[in-house]
């Protein structure tokens, strides 16, 4: 496996959010394993609190387990110097506010860091990347245009390709279509269809869209209250019975004849 995670526990203080080990704090994961696969897309699907962003932060090496490890291509993940993980894994977080009025290819360009030594500036082969980066999400001609007035699809592609400028193997993904009306969300899916399909990309997305999840995903994990409660192929868990123990919803699962893939209608409370 590509990315294994096994007998993750995180537990973090409520009053700060910071990483702890004492009795008595929340559990944000509670003894989590699992596997991504190579160039496939795993959804982590959960209500709110259940512990998927927590779970992607400790995917990233952004926070450390206080039990448990994750190991990537094999190797302990804390083991690795944070720039090498950072040129293996890239995050795009549910919202970014730069410091500054950036443009869109500045704001692609961080994505380069990794790669760069201390104090080095970019130079024309990361240009290259990020123009690249850039077109294959559909935002070239964003370039110049200053980061903070574009729309909320395009800032979100913008994210996205800054994260692919980072030539990672595995691309983390928090709530990537979160506050995007329906025509972004469908943009969103068909660009990481899309890169997957094309350019293998190995991705993980943490999602409250059981639809978007449904059409993407090859895997799902789904969570509550911190822990697993099933995970496997998507059309071997996107099941009434587990939507029912992770929403208490009553929902309709069926394969929609245009789409191709599974839907989900929720239909009332149980």
């Amino acid at each position: 496996m590509l990315l294994r995670a096994e007998h993750l526990h995180f537990t973090y203080d409520t009053r700060t959010r910071s990483p702890r080990s004492s009795a008595g704090l929340t559990d944000a994961v509670r003894d989590v394993s699992m596997d991504v696969e190579p160039a496939a897309i795993t959804g982590l699907l959960g209500p709110n609190g259940c512990g998927k962003t927590s779970l992607l932060k400790l995917l990233a090496g952004i926070v450390a387990p206080q039990r448990g490890h994750v190991t990537l291509e094999g190797h302990p993940l804390g083991d690795r110097p944070r720039r090498e993980v950072a040129r293996l894994i890239a995050v795009v977080p549910q919202e970014t506010h730069p410091a500054f009025d950036y443009t869109a290819l500045e704001m692609v360009l961080m994505g380069r860091h990794p790669h760069l030594g201390a104090f080095q500036l970019e130079g024309p082969d990361d240009i290259a990347v990020a123009r690249e980066a850039l077109v294959a999400t559909g935002t070239a001609h964003l370039a110049e245009r200053a980061y903070m007035t574009l729309s909320g699809g395009e800032k979100q592609r913008v994210v996205i390709a800054s994260a692919l400028a980072q030539q990672p193997h595995i691309l983390l993904l928090d709530e990537p279509t979160a506050s995007l009306d329906l025509g972004f969300q469908l943009e969103i899916q068909a660009l990481l269809t899309a890169l997957n399909r094309d350019r293998g990309v190995t991705m993980v997305l943490a999602t409250h869209d059981l639809n978007l999840a449904a059409s993407l995903c090859h895997r799902l994990v789904l969570m509550r209250s911190g822990s697993v409660i099933a995970q496997g192929p998507t059309r071997d868990v996107l099941t009434p019975a587990n939507i029912r123990e992770l929403y208490g919803v009553h929902a309709d699962v069926s394969v929609h004849p245009e789409a191709g893939h599974l839907t989900v209608i929720p239909v009332r409370r149980v």
